[in-house]
């Protein structure tokens, strides 16, 4: 994805309100052999991007000045209850340094699975991203995960899944995390049924 970044004069936070006033956003690029870049975005097209999941997990293209370099995004932040975005940070992103990324995954096949289709059984998505470490040049826009082989009683990890060539899978030292876990359906228990009431009267028995 492409968009267009403009060079912004002052900082602070004064600068930064009126500069939302006039319809920009303030951010910064940082990160690379350059210096930290103050930049500005107009806000609604920014806000429409943001909107885009590729925008998140991809590298972006940013045109500055007439000149076009690769960025991700790192951080954004909205207004807690307006819509409004009040700041947003890039990383240049050089050709032969590693990085790392959250990426989406995209699941398919869950309706096929013999867990659903014969035993009835929920699909737990644990996660719905996988941080990964590449090159700038193998990051993908997002990893696929084909449930249709799922089976009542069991889970999917990390290592079961088919990452991109080139990428592998950042867990922070948690061993094998599951990623999808199949929930056995709740058999339903019938409600005990009521003892007929007592009559209150009774029955007197014999003198």
């Amino acid at each position: 994805m492409k968009f267009v970044a403009f060079e912004r004069a002052k900082q602070g936070t004064g600068a930064s309100r009126r500069l939302r006033v006039t319809g920009r956003t303030p951010g910064i690029v940082y990160g690379g052999t350059g210096e930290p870049l103050l930049i500005e975005l107009d806000h609604n097209a920014l806000w429409h991007a943001l909107k885009k999941e590729a925008f998140h997990s991809t590298i972006l293209d940013m045109e500055f000045n007439g000149k076009e370099s690769k960025v991700l995004l790192r951080d954004v932040q909205v207004h807690p209850y307006k819509q409004l975005i009040l700041h947003i940070d890039f990383q240049r992103v050089e050709a032969n340094t590693k990085l790392s990324m959250r990426v989406p995954l995209h699941f398919s096949g869950q309706e096929n699975s013999p867990a659903v289709k014969t035993d009835a059984c929920l699909i737990n998505h644990v996660i719905t991203e996988l941080e990964v470490a590449c090159l700038p040049a193998d990051l993908p826009e997002f990893i696929a995960v084909d449930l249709s082989g799922l089976e009542k009683g069991k889970s999917l990890h990390v290592n079961d899944l088919a990452l991109p060539k080139g990428t592998v899978a950042v867990t922070h030292g948690k061993p094998n995390p599951v990623v999808v876990s199949v929930v056995a359906p709740v058999e339903e228990v019938a409600a005990p049924v009521a003892a007929p009431a007592a009559d209150a009267k009774g029955k007197k028995g014999k003198k």
